[in-house]
């Protein structure tokens, strides 16, 4: 395997499902939104996931749990915002 994709996976695990996501989740909890904690919950997950389908060279699922899970974190601040 090309080790660029490996950086890029590490990168993608390591910024979306920890980071990003993860602070998402700490202000769900602050706020006492146990919804937008669960849809933030679920864009970690599958901003994780994809990392994996980067290692395994499967651009197509990479794009759906992107995809995915972009719309749960805007569903969770969408809930947190009303």
């Amino acid at each position: 395997m090309n080790q660029n994709y490996d950086a890029y996976a590490v990168a993608i695990i390591i910024a979306f499902g920890a980071l990003i996501i993860g602070g998402l989740m700490a202000a769900a909890m602050a706020f006492g939104q146990s919804d937008a904690f669960f849809f933030a919950l679920g864009a970690a997950a599958a901003a994780w996931i994809s990392g994996y389908a980067v290692f395994l060279d499967r651009p197509r699922t990479f794009m759906v749990l992107v995809g995915l899970s972009v719309v749960m974190a805007i569903a969770s601040t969408l809930v947190l915002a009303l």
